[in-house]
């Protein structure tokens, strides 16, 4: 489970954030505090994954608990819940790590999608200790939109899926020729969408020498074939 603790000034928002909490799977309420002092003496005696933070509060406000959060290197990812919607308090909460940003009043579905995104980073980040671009993109920085990137010069969509599908087919490894010869385009031309797929982090290159010491490169897929 993932423990959350909130850290809200307002006994009936705190508890509305309890029972949202609640209903997404995966997630526990741990605690809920009033103040950046009491956070910090949770922070310190208890494992806690998720701070669902208020910027206004007395005495120490959201963003100066955030501040110490990262000063005192509390292994905790933030989400900010809040009023304050001034270009200055959400760049501040997003330049001190917060990984998300609410703005009151929100409802349920933004917060579980919130929570949700989170549940995938950190599920991402223990499954694979190697990390590629393209497991980045569309687990993490999903904004990025794929379809919009420009492809390199000389490719076309139509014919990289058409290789990928290729690929997809082979078992084991292959050569640029053995590729080039199923998918009917030139050698020269099929190296180019083969080195596309390197840079994505899908496809690994191996070198082998034969008997006459030329080098003979041999690719296979370097994710499981989904």
């Amino acid at each position: 489970m993932i423990k959350v603790l909130i850290v809200e000034d307002d006994p009936m928002v705190a508890e509305l954030n309890r029972r949202y909490i609640e209903r997404v799977a995966g997630f526990l309420c741990c605690g809920v505090v009033s103040n950046g002092d009491e956070a910090l003496e949770v922070l310190s005696s208890r494992q806690i994954d998720v701070v669902l933070l208020d910027i206004f509060m007395p005495n120490m406000n959201g963003l100066e608990l955030l501040s110490k959060i990262r000063q005192q290197n509390f292994s905790v990812d933030v989400i900010v819940v809040s009023a304050a919607r001034d270009n200055q308090s959400i760049q501040n909460a997003l330049r001190n790590g917060a990984v998300d940003y609410l703005i009151k009043p929100f409802d349920f579905e933004r917060l579980q999608t919130a929570l949700v995104a989170l549940k995938q980073r950190l599920k991402l980040m223990k499954t694979f200790s190697n990390i590629s671009q393209i497991d980045l993109d569309q687990q993490i920085f999903s904004g990025i939109s794929h379809a919009n990137v420009e492809l390199p010069k000389g490719l076309d969509r139509i014919t990289i899926k058409r290789v990928w599908d290729k690929i997809l087919e082979t078992t084991g490894e292959f050569t640029a020729e053995e590729m080039a010869n199923n998918v009917g385009l030139s050698p020269v031309s099929i190296r180019k969408y083969l080195k596309h797929f390197q840079s994505l982090d899908l496809l690994r290159t191996e070198v082998s020498y034969g008997a006459v010491g030329r080098p003979v490169y041999k690719y296979y897929c370097a994710r499981e074939k989904e």
